[in-house]
């Protein structure tokens, strides 16, 4: 079994967005100089994140960037802070899903094979699932060089698994990165649908659908007598 983490093992509460913001102070009292107002910089702050999330460029360059845009230099120096900073701040700011520890400790019991797969970059995605309770493998995209919803990447997970995708469920709150991209690696699909949200008519079904990661155990004991 897969699962993502944010939004489904745990909430980070934009961890990421809070420590971009206290790197500026970092970069304003090295002699940088602000583009605007704070609201501004959140702004800012939101589209890196966008590009970073979405593949179209690692952390690391966003770091880069943003310093950059405030006329401060190495960049490399920030990056260690920014993640240094995030490290730090991830066991006060993420905050695990009541219902994740419960249900993975009885998926050990029942000797399931479990990984995380997620989009962004170790270890910070480490912290987040040890903070939920996870002590197993963590694949994150940096390390892979791909992003959900490519088959790439839950080809490396099947892989990490050690078991053919078909036999395998990913379970996952997002409708197009998770679900559609474990079903187009051929995984059965679970939605865990939190809010109660409408599942986009564009995208293929989900396998099954979940309100809480506790109905996980029996999608499991299903699987074990199909």
């Amino acid at each position: 079994m897969g699962f993502d983490i944010d939004h489904t093992l745990c909430i980070d509460n934009k961890l990421e967005r809070v420590v971009f913001l206290h790197l500026l102070e970092r970069v304003v009292s090295d002699g940088g100089q602000p583009l605007g107002p704070l609201a501004y910089e959140s702004d800012r702050v939101d589209e890196l994140l966008v590009l970073a999330r979405s593949g179209a460029m690692t952390i690391e360059a966003a770091v880069s960037l943003f310093v950059s845009e405030r006329g401060v230099a190495p960049a490399e120096a920030y990056i260690d802070a920014f993640k240094r900073m995030a490290l730090s701040m991830a066991q006060s700011f993420i905050v695990p899903d009541p219902q994740a520890l419960p249900t993975l400790d009885e998926l050990t019991r029942a000797g399931v094979p479990v990984a995380v797969l997620s989009n962004g970059w170790n270890p910070l995605q480490v912290a987040k699932a040890r903070r939920a309770g996870f002590g197993g493998p963590v694949l994150a995209s940096a390390d892979l060089g791909v992003q959900k919803p490519s088959r790439l990447a839950f080809e490396a997970l099947a892989r990490e698994l050690r078991i053919d995708p078909e036999r395998c469920l990913y379970v996952g709150d997002d409708p197009r990165t998770d679900m559609a991209g474990a079903l187009g690696a051929g995984f059965q699909a679970v939605w865990l649908d939190h809010e109660g949200k409408s599942y986009p008519v564009d995208l293929p079904r989900p396998t099954h659908v979940v309100h809480g990661l506790e109905e996980i155990l029996a999608l499991v004991v299903t699987e074990a007598k199909a």
